[in-house]
């Protein structure tokens, strides 16, 4: 089967609200603490991708032309190697997204599903910090109020409990069938969000406080996990969305279809939206909005930028300015040659599901080169698997910091209308001014590989 009409297949059966026989293609089935199905529906194979996840994975024969890793067989993804280093890397450009960390190339579905693993991993042992798990109880209870719920979350480990309550805003009339669609929003909306669809608003700072660097451990996470956890503040955050959409599961009353839920932020939380997308894959839709460094962007090319006279948020700065990334990163930052890994692979392990980013060339320090180059890089994996409308980006200038152009709404409500409303319109959306503050993008430079078709 071609990976675009599997592709298909696995949406179409996203629509369909979650049995609890069987997970859907794409949904968890197993992992540390998991308590939901552990079989997959037909057409698909409960997958280990790290110890906390396994996925529902489509069934894609390898054509038998394909020349594979004899190490890491590609149709059996919990077979590969995931170390959280890699010793000895050393690359002054963007590691390529098409070779395991063994330099043997990707050139499947199946491969790609084992490479995604490696990276996720690399993310988490060098910059996310470790992603705890379901904890060992967790509870919701909904309260509604005319055209507003609040979702109380209670969650338990080793007796200790925290609560956070998100609330949510509905659209006015009845639900679809299989509930109302909804957009995760960290801290306020600061884009527009159509009609018929929900919107959830989600103290993310509560979780993980992001002050300053004594906001360190500080926030209900670390309540629950203790201020030695590894988990940075993003990953904190991602960590609450997860738990969000367990419960959301787990409560039909809410009337929220959790196969159609997208996340969205700006600036810092535009990194949050992102590092959620790459982390938790049943979110359907991921929209950061000038995330700038530590976001959408690379950070070997915001350093380039700053070699040229650019002022721009660097890893150097950023990881004095405040806790958005593990301590462990710190050891890194001032040899970036040495991770096996940018922020084009962190957007890459959203793929296949959709993503689109929004970018501000009138602000500097958002590192807008760095911001187009790293998404250019990035949307080579959704090209590979035959899906490169499944990911957008946009950058203009003309307007203030998270401030909304109205010029872009059409390009955000086509990924709404495709992604979370069902309606076949065109996604295929790239697009920059051009404008790098003298900086000259040279895709070369920094890509020195050749997209595969990922059979």
């Amino acid at each position: 089967m071609h990976f675009f009409a599997s592709v298909t297949v696995a949406f179409a059966l996203l629509q369909v609200a979650l049995s609890q026989e069987h997970s859907p293609v794409w949904g968890q089935c197993g992992g540390i603490e998991w308590s939901g199905a552990t079989s997959c529906v037909a057409g698909s194979t409960c997958t280990v991708v790290n110890p906390y996840y396994s996925q529902c994975l489509p069934a894609v024969a390898s054509p038998t032309t394909t020349s594979v890793p004899t190490s890491t067989p590609p149709s059996v993804p919990a077979a590969c190697s995931t170390p959280s280093t890699v010793s000895n890397f050393s690359n002054s450009a963007l590691p390529d997204p098409f070779l395991f960390d063994d330099g043997t190339p990707v050139t499947t579905v199946d491969d790609w599903s084992c490479r995604r693993a490696q990276i996720l991993a690399l993310v988490q042992g060098y910059e996310a910090g470790a992603l705890p798990g379901k904890p060992s109880s967790l509870a919701g209870t909904l309260t509604t109020s005319g055209n507003t719920s609040t979702l109380s979350i209670t969650a338990s480990n080793n007796g200790t409990s925290i609560t956070f309550e998100p609330t949510i805003t509905f659209p006015s009339g009845d639900p679809p069938a299989g509930g109302w669609p909804l957009v995760i929003v960290y801290d306020s909306p600061s884009l527009p969000i159509p009609s018929g669809i929900a919107t959830m608003i989600y103290s993310n700072s509560q979780m993980a406080q992001q002050n300053d660097q004594s906001s360190r451990g500080v926030g209900l996470f670390y309540d629950l996990f203790g201020q030695n956890a590894t988990a940075s503040a993003m990953t904190a955050w991602a960590w609450g969305v997860s738990r969000i959409i367990d419960v959301l599961e787990q409560t039909p009353s809410a009337n929220i279809n959790t196969q159609k839920i997208a996340v969205t932020g700006c600036s810092r939380d535009g990194k949050g939206a992102l590092m959620a997308g790459a982390l938790e894959p049943r979110i359907a839709l991921t929209i950061p909005q000038e995330s700038g460094s530590g976001g959408d962007t690379c950070w070997r090319l915001s350093l380039f930028e700053q070699e040229q006279g650019s002022d721009v948020q660097t890893a150097t700065e950023i990881v004095q300015e405040n806790v958005w990334f593990s301590t462990n990163f710190a050891n890194y930052v001032d040899d970036l040659n040495a991770l096996p890994y940018d922020h084009h692979l962190l957007a890459a392990l959203i793929a296949p599901r959709p993503m689109i980013s929004f970018e501000n060339t009138d602000v500097v320090w958002l590192s807008p080169m760095s911001a187009f180059g790293c998404m250019s890089a990035a949307h080579t994996v959704w090209e590979a698997l035959g899906i490169a409308d499944f990911h957008g980006f946009e950058q203009v200038g003309g307007h203030q910091h998270c401030a909304w152009p109205s010029s872009l709404t059409p390009q955000l409500n086509a990924f709404f209308d495709r992604f979370l409303l069902g309606q076949n319109v065109s996604t295929d959306f790239f697009a920059t001014n051009d404008e790098f503050n003298g900086v000259t993008w040279t895709p070369s430079q920094w890509i020195n590989w050749t997209t595969p078709t990922l059979n």
